[in-house]
C-alpha cells in the first residue's frame, strides 16, 4: 500500500465507511500508521489480538488520549496493572454472568414492553430513538443509579461523549460538545456520589465507590468518576447500536422472516450482528517498546489502534465476512468475534449488553413480526470507533 492513500484517508472517510479502508489495509499493509487520527492501525484478527493482550510491548496507558482528555484519568480503559485491576473490581460486581442472569429479565422486558407499546398507533417508526436506544439507555441507567433520568437526557449524554472520546483530531467544536455534556454529569452525579460515600446501596455508582474495600475506607470519587462517564458512553450505546445493525443486516441478507419463524435464533443474531458492524471499534494502546507486527515497525511510544472493527471482517477467519449471516456458526471460526475485545480489556459489561439485545429483539419480533424497513429511508450508518445506523425508519404493521 502506497503511503499517499493512507495520507489521502480523512475523518470523514472512516466514519462514512471505514472498511473499504480496513480490507485495502489488511491485503496490502495490516500494520500501518493513519495520519488523519494520528494512530497506527492494526486490522488482521490475529495482530489486533496480540497488540491487545500483549501488555509487555504495548499498555493502555496514555494521558492524552481522547478518552482521557474528554473524562480526565484514571479511565478504566485506558490504565492496567494495580489500577485497572481495581476499577474493573469495582464493575464486576453488577456484571458478572451469573450475577446479570438474576435480574436481567425483570429489568429490560419491562422497558422494551413499554416501548413497543408506545409505538403502537405509529404507521412508521425510527427504531433508533424510539425503540432500541432508549432500552439501552434506561437499562444501564437503572443499574448504575440513574434510574430517575429520562431516556433523552441519557441519550444525549452518550451522543455528546461520543464527540469527545472519537476526537482524534483535536477539533475543538467536538471537544466543546464532550465538555458541557461532561459538566452537566458532573453536576448530577458527583453529589448523588457523595451521599454513597456513607449510604451506599446496590447500585453500580455505589459498588465503584466501595466494592472490594474495607467499611469507612470508599474509594475517591475523583478516582471512579472518569469510568463511570466511559461506562455511561460505551454500555449505553453499545447494546442499542447492535440491535439497530442485527436488524439491518436481518433485512439485508432477507433473513428477517427466518428469525421471525426460529427466534431460538436470536442469540446467534445478535452475535453475528456485533461481528458485522462492531458497536464500539476499537481497543486504544501505546507501544511501550519498539514493536514489529504486520511487517513493519511501530515505534516505542506510538498511539496504536487495534481495530476490533476491522479483525470481524478478516477474511482469513469469517468467510464473505462482509455479508450478514444468521446461519453463521461463530462456534466454529478459528477466531473468536472481536466486538467485545481481547485481554484484560474485554468488556466487562458483555453478558449485560448480550442479554439486553436479545430481549430487545425478542420482544419487537413477537410483537411485530411483519416489520418492515422503508426503502426510501435506508438505514445511514456512521462512525468507525463508535459505529451504529443513525436513524432506522420501519413500518411496525
Amino acid at each position: 500500500m502506497t503511503s499517499d492513500f493512507l495520507a489521502s484517508v480523512t475523518v470523514d472517510d472512516l466514519d462514512n465507511d471505514p472498511y473499504p479502508i480496513y480490507a485495502r489495509m489488511r491485503r496490502e499493509s495490516p500494520v500501518a500508521y493513519v495520519p488523519c487520527v494520528d494512530s497506527w492501525f492494526v486490522t488482521t484478527h490475529a495482530d489486533v489480538s496480540k497488540v491487545a493482550e500483549d501488555t509487555t510491548s504495548s499498555t493502555a496507558e496514555n494521558g492524552t488520549s481522547p478518552a482521557e482528555v474528554s473524562f480526565g484519568t484514571p479511565a478504566i480503559i485506558a490504565v492496567d496493572g494495580p489500577v485497572h485491576h481495581d476499577l474493573r473490581r469495582s464493575f464486576d460486581g453488577k456484571f458478572r454472568p451469573r450475577e446479570v442472569d438474576g435480574y436481567i429479565e425483570n429489568l429490560v422486558r419491562p422497558l422494551a414492553e413499554a416501548a413497543i407499546t408506545a409505538l403502537r398507533s405509529r404507521e412508521e417508526v425510527d427504531l433508533m430513538a424510539e425503540y432500541f436506544e432508549p432500552i439501552s439507555v434506561l437499562s444501564l441507567g437503572q443499574v448504575l443509579g440513574l434510574g430517575d433520568i429520562d431516556a433523552d437526557t441519557l441519550r444525549r449524554w452518550f451522543k455528546g461523549m461520543n464527540a469527545g472520546a472519537t476526537n482524534f483530531e483535536r477539533d475543538p467544536a467536538k471537544q466543546a460538545i464532550s465538555d458541557e455534556v461532561c459538566a452537566e454529569i458532573d453536576e448530577i452525579v458527583i453529589p448523588r456520589m457523595e451521599k454513597l460515600l456513607s449510604n451506599p446501596d446496590n447500585s453500580t455508582i455505589s459498588h465503584m465507590l466501595h466494592s472490594g474495600r474495607e467499611p469507612g475506607d470508599p474509594r475517591e470519587i475523583e478516582f471512579v468518576l472518569p469510568s463511570l462517564k466511559v461506562a455511561i458512553l460505551g454500555g449505553m450505546q453499545e447494546p442499542g447500536h447492535g440491535c439497530g445493525s442485527v436488524v439491518v443486516g436481518l433485512f439485508q441478507a432477507d433473513q428477517w422472516h427466518a428469525l421471525v419463524a426460529d427466534p431460538g435464533r436470536i442469540s446467534r443474531a445478535v452475535d453475528e450482528g456485533m461481528r458485522w458492524i462492531a458497536p464500539i471499534g476499537t481497543q486504544f494502546r501505546v507501544a511501550r517498546i519498539d514493536v514489529g507486527l504486520g511487517g513493519t515497525t511501530i515505534p516505542a511510544g506510538a498511539p496504536v489502534s487495534a481495530l476490533l472493527s476491522s479483525a470481524n471482517r478478516d477474511e482469513t477467519i469469517f468467510p464473505n465476512p462482509d455479508e450478514f449471516d444468521l446461519y453463521r456458526d461463530l462456534n466454529r471460526v478459528r477466531g473468536s468475534q472481536a466486538a467485545f475485545g481481547f485481554g484484560k480489556h474485554f468488556c466487562s459489561g458483555h453478558a449485560f449488553a448480550r442479554h439486553q439485545m436479545r430481549i430487545a429483539l425478542e420482544v419487537l419480533v413477537d410483537r411485530y413480526p411483519n416489520l418492515r424497513l422503508d426503502a426510501d429511508r435506508p438505514a445511514p450508518f456512521k462512525g468507525w470507533e463508535f459505529r451504529a445506523p443513525t436513524q432506522l425508519w420501519a413500518f411496525p404493521n
